[in-house]
């Protein structure tokens, strides 16, 4: 009897591309499945089923001063605009690095003050807290005093296992401070595992396969992979594919600052 083995290399290929291809439908699926809640200025799925070829590009868990003004370097270089969703606590400790996103035209989501699962969903009070003094912050840091984002997005997303059926509470909340989330059907997994600039260009590939319009998950934290690495191939991809790169700020008018 013959035995056959499988080359380690295309096993890890294999896997990758089933993993993406996987939880890019579980996020496709969920958007679909949404709770019946009216949400003000946008509900993601209706984005996700645009036949416009728009790529969101959006990062997340920043801001720092070394990964996202990397990030912003490469985006005024390619000319594109992005969407940053910002912790509360790193606009504090990083104000300025917040104020030359805003003055680089950027949109600024909103994405908890602490990032801690357990003190987001502790309660209404606690949910809605989090998100006011991120947007306290946010609007000290680039002089908007009553700054609102309207737009915010769960740490891990909103279809996660931590703390689901909390989160899925706390988000029907959301328009009572005229409020929407978002969550992504794109990723390149930068905040997964250690992926060397090709691999990550290819897991983008691999996610955005057959999508029209895209909300592209990454990360200006830099605690896993160095994202800006990959950052430059992937939106010359994203273009060659006959992607247009927008913000949010098309459905949101929160202090656009345009340059």
């Amino acid at each position: 009897m013959k035995v056959f083995f499988i080359p380690k290399k295309i096993i890890t290929t294999f896997a990758t591309f089933f993993t993406l291809t996987v939880f890019s439908i579980i996020c496709y699926s969920f958007a679909k499945s949404e709770p019946n809640v009216e949400y003000p200025y946008f509900n993601q799925k209706d984005v996700y089923s645009s036949k416009e070829k728009i790529a969101y590009l959006t990062f997340d868990d920043g801001p720092n001063n070394n990964v996202t003004l990397k990030v912003l370097d490469i985006l005024k270089k390619e000319n594109i605009k992005a969407n940053f969703f910002v912790i509360g606590k790193h606009v504090s400790e990083y104000p300025e690095v917040t104020k030359l996103i805003y003055e680089n035209g950027h949109f600024i989501g909103n994405h908890t003050y602490s990032h801690n699962n357990n003190i987001i969903y502790k309660n209404k009070d606690a949910f809605f807290n989090e998100i006011k003094q991120t947007d306290i912050a946010i609007g000290n840091a680039i002089g908007i005093s009553d700054f609102c984002s309207h737009v915010f997005r769960c740490p891990n997303g909103s279809m996660s296992k931590i703390n689901y059926s909390k989160k899925q509470e706390c988000l029907r909340y959301l328009p009572e401070i005229s409020y929407t989330f978002v969550d992504w059907n794109v990723l390149n997994n930068d905040s997964m595992r250690k992926y060397s600039k090709t691999e990550l260009v290819n897991n983008l590939k691999k996610s955005s396969l057959n999508k029209e319009s895209i909300i592209i998950l990454m990360h200006d934290s830099g605690d896993v992979n160095k994202t800006f690495d990959a950052l430059e191939d992937s939106i010359n991809y994203l273009k060659e594919q006959g992607y247009e790169f927008r913000t949010f700020y098309d459905f949101v008018k929160n202090g656009e600052k345009g340059v």
